[in-house]
Protein backbone atom coordinates (compact mmCIF):
# COMPACT_ATOMS: atom_id res chain seq x y z
CA UNK A 1 0.00 0.00 0.00
CA UNK A 2 1.05 3.55 -0.15
CA UNK A 3 2.69 5.21 2.48
CA UNK A 4 0.62 8.45 3.37
CA UNK A 5 1.56 11.84 5.32
CA UNK A 6 -0.51 10.29 8.08
CA UNK A 7 2.02 7.31 8.49
CA UNK A 8 4.69 9.14 8.26
CA UNK A 9 3.46 11.71 11.25
CA UNK A 10 2.10 8.48 13.28
CA UNK A 11 5.46 6.67 13.14
CA UNK A 12 7.20 10.60 13.91
CA UNK A 13 4.80 10.93 16.66
CA UNK A 14 3.79 14.04 15.54
CA UNK A 15 1.11 15.56 13.36
CA UNK A 16 0.71 15.75 9.80
CA UNK A 17 1.10 19.99 9.56
CA UNK A 18 4.84 19.51 11.16
CA UNK A 19 5.82 16.62 8.28
CA UNK A 20 4.42 18.85 5.89
CA UNK A 21 6.38 22.16 7.31
CA UNK A 22 9.60 19.73 7.25
CA UNK A 23 9.06 18.47 3.33
CA UNK A 24 8.53 21.91 2.55
CA UNK A 25 11.45 23.48 4.21
CA UNK A 26 9.37 25.90 6.35
CA UNK A 27 12.24 26.78 8.95
CA UNK A 28 9.38 25.72 12.03
CA UNK A 29 10.49 23.20 13.48
CA UNK A 30 12.70 22.62 15.83
CA UNK A 31 16.43 20.47 14.35
CA UNK A 32 15.77 17.27 16.44
CA UNK A 33 12.33 17.10 15.60
CA UNK A 34 12.74 17.64 11.96
CA UNK A 35 15.90 14.84 11.51
CA UNK A 36 13.43 12.64 13.20
CA UNK A 37 10.88 13.30 10.64
CA UNK A 38 13.25 13.06 7.72
CA UNK A 39 14.43 9.34 8.96
CA UNK A 40 11.13 8.08 9.05
CA UNK A 41 10.55 9.34 5.41
CA UNK A 42 13.44 7.84 4.37
CA UNK A 43 13.06 4.24 6.28
CA UNK A 44 8.87 4.28 5.43
CA UNK A 45 10.10 5.65 1.76
CA UNK A 46 7.55 8.06 1.76
CA UNK A 47 7.06 9.73 -1.85
CA UNK A 48 5.09 13.23 -1.45
CA UNK A 49 2.53 14.06 -3.96
CA UNK A 50 4.38 16.75 -6.12
CA UNK A 51 0.87 18.54 -6.94
CA UNK A 52 0.54 18.60 -2.95
CA UNK A 53 4.00 19.84 -2.04
CA UNK A 54 3.52 22.53 -5.15
CA UNK A 55 0.05 23.90 -3.38
CA UNK A 56 1.76 24.02 0.41
CA UNK A 57 4.30 25.94 -1.84
CA UNK A 58 1.90 28.13 -3.38
CA UNK A 59 2.65 26.23 -6.71
CA UNK A 60 0.97 23.97 -8.79
CA UNK A 61 2.97 23.39 -11.60
CA UNK A 62 0.20 23.48 -13.37
CA UNK A 63 -0.94 25.78 -16.30
CA UNK A 64 -4.45 26.23 -17.49
CA UNK A 65 -5.87 26.49 -21.32
CA UNK A 66 -8.78 27.39 -22.50
CA UNK A 67 -9.94 26.48 -26.05
CA UNK A 68 -12.76 27.43 -28.15
CA UNK A 69 -13.32 23.48 -29.77
CA UNK A 70 -10.89 21.11 -30.30
CA UNK A 71 -12.98 20.22 -33.45
CA UNK A 72 -11.45 23.32 -35.10
CA UNK A 73 -8.21 21.22 -36.77
CA UNK A 74 -5.83 24.41 -36.33
CA UNK A 75 -6.27 24.15 -32.58
CA UNK A 76 -4.25 21.22 -31.80
CA UNK A 77 -1.41 22.41 -33.60
CA UNK A 78 -1.72 25.56 -31.10
CA UNK A 79 -1.99 22.97 -28.03
CA UNK A 80 0.85 20.71 -29.16
CA UNK A 81 3.08 23.61 -29.41
CA UNK A 82 1.60 24.71 -25.42
CA UNK A 83 2.21 21.33 -24.37
CA UNK A 84 5.83 21.22 -25.36
CA UNK A 85 7.29 24.09 -24.15
CA UNK A 86 5.26 23.75 -20.61
CA UNK A 87 6.18 20.08 -20.36
CA UNK A 88 9.66 21.09 -20.79
CA UNK A 89 9.93 23.39 -17.88
CA UNK A 90 8.42 20.34 -15.74
CA UNK A 91 4.80 21.83 -15.31
CA UNK A 92 1.47 20.12 -16.53
CA UNK A 93 -1.15 21.47 -18.47
CA UNK A 94 -4.85 21.40 -17.90
CA UNK A 95 -7.63 21.67 -20.74
CA UNK A 96 -10.36 22.69 -21.12
CA UNK A 97 -12.81 24.27 -23.78
CA UNK A 98 -15.93 26.49 -24.12
CA UNK A 99 -17.73 23.96 -26.23
CA UNK A 100 -20.55 24.44 -23.45
CA UNK A 101 -20.50 27.50 -22.92
CA UNK A 102 -21.60 29.02 -19.82
CA UNK A 103 -21.41 25.75 -18.19
CA UNK A 104 -17.58 25.22 -19.36
CA UNK A 105 -16.96 28.77 -18.05
CA UNK A 106 -18.03 28.14 -14.44
CA UNK A 107 -16.04 24.90 -14.38
CA UNK A 108 -13.01 27.17 -15.23
CA UNK A 109 -13.91 29.68 -12.82
CA UNK A 110 -14.00 27.04 -10.22
CA UNK A 111 -10.67 25.60 -10.96
CA UNK A 112 -9.46 28.87 -10.90
CA UNK A 113 -11.07 29.39 -7.07
CA UNK A 114 -9.26 26.51 -6.07
CA UNK A 115 -5.91 27.35 -7.53
CA UNK A 116 -5.65 24.34 -9.80
CA UNK A 117 -3.16 26.02 -12.27
CA UNK A 118 -0.82 28.72 -11.78
CA UNK A 119 -1.15 30.51 -14.65
CA UNK A 120 -3.86 30.51 -17.96
CA UNK A 121 -3.49 30.06 -21.70
CA UNK A 122 -6.24 31.39 -23.56
CA UNK A 123 -7.03 30.52 -27.52
CA UNK A 124 -9.45 33.37 -29.13
CA UNK A 125 -11.97 34.04 -26.63
CA UNK A 126 -14.10 35.32 -28.51
CA UNK A 127 -17.64 35.35 -26.47
CA UNK A 128 -16.18 34.95 -22.94
CA UNK A 129 -13.66 37.81 -23.30
CA UNK A 130 -15.53 39.13 -19.55
CA UNK A 131 -15.02 36.52 -17.60
CA UNK A 132 -11.23 36.06 -18.52
CA UNK A 133 -10.80 39.37 -17.41
CA UNK A 134 -12.18 38.94 -14.49
CA UNK A 135 -9.76 35.94 -13.12
CA UNK A 136 -7.21 38.47 -14.57
CA UNK A 137 -7.95 41.09 -12.21
CA UNK A 138 -7.72 38.54 -9.78
CA UNK A 139 -4.22 37.86 -10.17
CA UNK A 140 -4.56 34.82 -12.22
CA UNK A 141 -1.52 35.50 -14.99
CA UNK A 142 -3.46 35.39 -18.12
CA UNK A 143 -1.93 35.30 -21.68
CA UNK A 144 -4.08 35.15 -24.86
CA UNK A 145 -3.30 33.08 -28.34
CA UNK A 146 -5.17 35.99 -29.91
CA UNK A 147 -5.94 35.50 -33.41
CA UNK A 148 -8.90 37.28 -34.20
CA UNK A 149 -9.47 39.84 -32.06
CA UNK A 150 -7.10 42.53 -29.88
CA UNK A 151 -7.31 42.66 -26.13
CA UNK A 152 -4.75 45.36 -25.03
CA UNK A 153 -5.24 44.42 -21.01
CA UNK A 154 -2.92 40.83 -21.97
CA UNK A 155 -0.21 39.56 -23.17
CA UNK A 156 -0.78 38.23 -26.40
CA UNK A 157 0.95 35.98 -29.14
CA UNK A 158 -0.35 36.39 -33.03
CA UNK A 159 0.74 36.13 -36.38
CA UNK A 160 1.26 38.75 -39.16
CA UNK A 161 -2.57 38.53 -40.60
CA UNK A 162 -1.92 41.65 -43.08
CA UNK A 163 1.42 40.18 -44.04
CA UNK A 164 -0.33 37.15 -44.77
CA UNK A 165 -2.49 38.63 -47.40
CA UNK A 166 0.00 40.16 -49.62
CA UNK A 167 1.76 36.74 -49.67
CA UNK A 168 -1.27 35.42 -51.43
CA UNK A 169 -1.79 38.46 -53.76
CA UNK A 170 2.14 38.14 -54.72
CA UNK A 171 1.60 34.75 -55.55
CA UNK A 172 -1.33 35.37 -57.49
CA UNK A 173 -0.52 38.18 -59.42
CA UNK A 174 2.76 36.14 -59.89
CA UNK A 175 0.84 33.46 -61.95
CA UNK A 176 -1.15 36.45 -63.79
CA UNK A 177 -4.44 35.82 -61.96
CA UNK A 178 -6.02 39.44 -61.78
CA UNK A 179 -9.74 38.72 -60.79
CA UNK A 180 -9.47 36.57 -57.52
CA UNK A 181 -12.73 35.77 -55.67
CA UNK A 182 -12.12 36.46 -51.48
CA UNK A 183 -14.09 34.32 -49.33
CA UNK A 184 -13.34 35.98 -45.86
CA UNK A 185 -13.98 34.57 -42.41
CA UNK A 186 -16.78 36.70 -40.19
CA UNK A 187 -15.65 40.77 -40.53
CA UNK A 188 -15.89 41.53 -36.95
CA UNK A 189 -12.37 39.14 -36.52
CA UNK A 190 -9.38 41.74 -36.69
CA UNK A 191 -7.58 39.10 -38.51
CA UNK A 192 -10.36 38.76 -41.38
CA UNK A 193 -10.08 43.12 -41.65
CA UNK A 194 -5.83 42.79 -42.19
CA UNK A 195 -6.02 40.08 -44.16
CA UNK A 196 -8.43 41.12 -46.92
CA UNK A 197 -6.89 44.41 -46.35
CA UNK A 198 -2.95 43.09 -47.15
CA UNK A 199 -4.52 41.74 -50.11
CA UNK A 200 -6.62 44.42 -51.47
CA UNK A 201 -3.55 47.12 -51.19
CA UNK A 202 -1.13 44.39 -52.70
CA UNK A 203 -3.68 44.10 -55.76
CA UNK A 204 -3.95 47.83 -56.31
CA UNK A 205 -0.81 48.53 -55.80
CA UNK A 206 0.34 46.07 -58.90
CA UNK A 207 -2.90 48.06 -61.00
CA UNK A 208 -5.18 44.98 -60.77
CA UNK A 209 -7.81 46.27 -58.12
CA UNK A 210 -10.32 44.21 -56.13
CA UNK A 211 -14.11 44.08 -57.49
CA UNK A 212 -15.76 44.58 -53.71
CA UNK A 213 -18.93 42.51 -55.33
CA UNK A 214 -15.91 38.97 -55.40
CA UNK A 215 -15.56 39.33 -51.77
CA UNK A 216 -18.16 36.86 -50.11
CA UNK A 217 -18.11 36.52 -46.31
CA UNK A 218 -17.89 32.91 -45.20
CA UNK A 219 -17.79 31.72 -41.53
CA UNK A 220 -14.15 30.04 -41.23
CA UNK A 221 -15.78 26.44 -42.32
CA UNK A 222 -16.09 24.08 -45.86
CA UNK A 223 -19.67 24.70 -46.64
CA UNK A 224 -19.09 28.42 -46.39
CA UNK A 225 -16.22 28.02 -49.15
CA UNK A 226 -18.37 25.23 -50.95
CA UNK A 227 -21.51 27.57 -51.18
CA UNK A 228 -19.48 31.01 -51.57
CA UNK A 229 -17.99 29.16 -55.11
CA UNK A 230 -21.01 27.63 -55.96
CA UNK A 231 -22.96 31.17 -55.96
CA UNK A 232 -20.57 32.93 -57.93
CA UNK A 233 -20.42 30.27 -60.90
CA UNK A 234 -24.31 30.35 -60.78
CA UNK A 235 -24.31 33.88 -61.35
CA UNK A 236 -21.70 34.18 -64.04
CA UNK A 237 -19.41 36.13 -61.71
CA UNK A 238 -15.75 35.70 -63.37
CA UNK A 239 -13.02 35.00 -61.24
CA UNK A 240 -9.82 33.14 -62.21
CA UNK A 241 -8.52 32.80 -58.49
CA UNK A 242 -9.94 31.96 -54.94
CA UNK A 243 -7.92 33.40 -51.55
CA UNK A 244 -9.63 31.71 -48.73
CA UNK A 245 -9.43 33.47 -45.70
CA UNK A 246 -8.43 29.89 -44.00
CA UNK A 247 -7.68 26.17 -45.48
CA UNK A 248 -11.17 24.57 -44.03
CA UNK A 249 -13.08 27.23 -46.68
CA UNK A 250 -10.10 26.65 -49.25
CA UNK A 251 -11.33 23.01 -49.09
CA UNK A 252 -14.72 23.31 -49.51
CA UNK A 253 -13.90 25.87 -52.99
CA UNK A 254 -11.80 22.90 -54.26
CA UNK A 255 -15.03 20.99 -53.83
CA UNK A 256 -17.50 23.39 -55.39
CA UNK A 257 -14.93 24.27 -58.08
CA UNK A 258 -14.53 20.43 -59.03
CA UNK A 259 -17.81 19.98 -59.27
CA UNK A 260 -18.25 22.90 -61.52
CA UNK A 261 -16.04 21.04 -64.10
CA UNK A 262 -13.01 23.86 -63.34
CA UNK A 263 -9.70 22.50 -63.06
CA UNK A 264 -7.39 23.64 -60.29
CA UNK A 265 -5.02 25.70 -61.09
CA UNK A 266 -5.32 25.39 -64.71
CA UNK A 267 -8.46 27.37 -64.45
CA UNK A 268 -9.16 28.75 -60.91
CA UNK A 269 -5.88 28.96 -58.65
CA UNK A 270 -6.57 28.41 -54.86
CA UNK A 271 -4.83 29.63 -52.32
CA UNK A 272 -6.33 29.07 -48.36
CA UNK A 273 -4.49 30.03 -45.11
CA UNK A 274 -3.64 28.32 -41.65
CA UNK A 275 -1.85 25.22 -42.75
CA UNK A 276 -3.36 22.38 -41.46
CA UNK A 277 -2.01 19.12 -41.87
CA UNK A 278 -4.73 18.72 -44.15
CA UNK A 279 -3.63 20.87 -46.44
CA UNK A 280 -1.01 19.19 -48.11
CA UNK A 281 -3.59 16.07 -48.78
CA UNK A 282 -6.15 17.78 -50.50
CA UNK A 283 -6.70 17.28 -54.53
CA UNK A 284 -4.52 19.10 -55.61
CA UNK A 285 -2.64 19.90 -52.54
CA UNK A 286 -3.54 23.53 -51.06
CA UNK A 287 -0.91 26.04 -51.39
CA UNK A 288 -1.79 28.12 -48.25
CA UNK A 289 -0.43 31.00 -46.08
CA UNK A 290 1.49 29.21 -43.39
CA UNK A 291 0.11 30.57 -39.61
CA UNK A 292 3.38 29.26 -37.11
CA UNK A 293 0.65 27.72 -34.96
CA UNK A 294 3.00 25.67 -33.24
CA UNK A 295 5.51 28.24 -32.44
CA UNK A 296 2.35 30.62 -31.73
CA UNK A 297 1.37 28.48 -28.67
CA UNK A 298 4.56 27.48 -27.16
CA UNK A 299 5.39 31.25 -27.66
CA UNK A 300 2.24 31.59 -25.21
CA UNK A 301 3.46 29.27 -22.97
CA UNK A 302 7.04 30.63 -22.22
CA UNK A 303 5.58 34.13 -22.23
CA UNK A 304 3.21 32.25 -19.64
CA UNK A 305 5.92 31.06 -17.35
CA UNK A 306 8.00 33.92 -17.44
CA UNK A 307 5.48 35.98 -16.03
CA UNK A 308 4.58 33.35 -12.78
CA UNK A 309 8.28 33.19 -12.38
CA UNK A 310 9.30 29.64 -13.99
CA UNK A 311 10.99 31.33 -16.36
CA UNK A 312 11.53 29.80 -20.34
CA UNK A 313 12.08 26.22 -20.83
CA UNK A 314 14.99 24.64 -22.40
CA UNK A 315 14.82 24.75 -26.34
CA UNK A 316 12.91 28.49 -26.26
CA UNK A 317 15.00 31.93 -26.26
CA UNK A 318 15.87 33.46 -23.02
CA UNK A 319 14.64 36.62 -23.88
CA UNK A 320 11.07 36.48 -23.79
CA UNK A 321 9.63 39.61 -24.54
CA UNK A 322 8.54 42.38 -22.23
CA UNK A 323 6.08 44.02 -24.33
CA UNK A 324 2.09 43.17 -24.00
CA UNK A 325 2.54 41.48 -27.74
CA UNK A 326 4.46 38.92 -29.87
CA UNK A 327 4.15 38.69 -33.10
CA UNK A 328 5.33 35.97 -35.36
CA UNK A 329 5.28 35.79 -39.02
CA UNK A 330 3.42 34.07 -41.64
CA UNK A 331 5.01 32.23 -44.93
CA UNK A 332 3.45 30.97 -47.92
CA UNK A 333 3.92 27.74 -48.54
CA UNK A 334 3.95 26.74 -52.29
CA UNK A 335 1.66 23.95 -53.46
CA UNK A 336 0.06 22.32 -56.46
CA UNK A 337 -3.47 24.32 -56.41
CA UNK A 338 -1.51 27.92 -56.85
CA UNK A 339 2.03 26.84 -57.85
CA UNK A 340 4.88 29.32 -59.53
CA UNK A 341 6.91 32.21 -58.66
CA UNK A 342 5.84 35.27 -56.38
CA UNK A 343 6.23 38.24 -58.02
CA UNK A 344 8.18 40.21 -55.83
CA UNK A 345 6.96 43.12 -53.40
Amino acid sequence: MRVTIADVARAAGVSKSTVSRVLNAKGEVDGRTAERVRDVIGRLGYVPSSRAVGLARGRSRTVGMLAPSLAWPWVAELVQGAVDAVEAAGYGLLLFTCSRGRESMTRLAAQVSANAFDGLLVVEPETETGAVAAMHRSGLPVVLIDDRVRHPGFPSVATTNTLGGRQAAHRLLGLGRSRPLVITGPRRFDCVRERLEGFVRTMEEHGAGHDPRRTVEGGFGERSGEEAVARLLAEGAGFDAVFAHNDLSAMGALRALRAAGRRVPDDVAVIGFDDIPLAAYTDPPLTTVRQPLRAMGGAAAALLLARIGAGPPDGLPDDIPDGDRVVLPTELVDRASAPGPVLTP
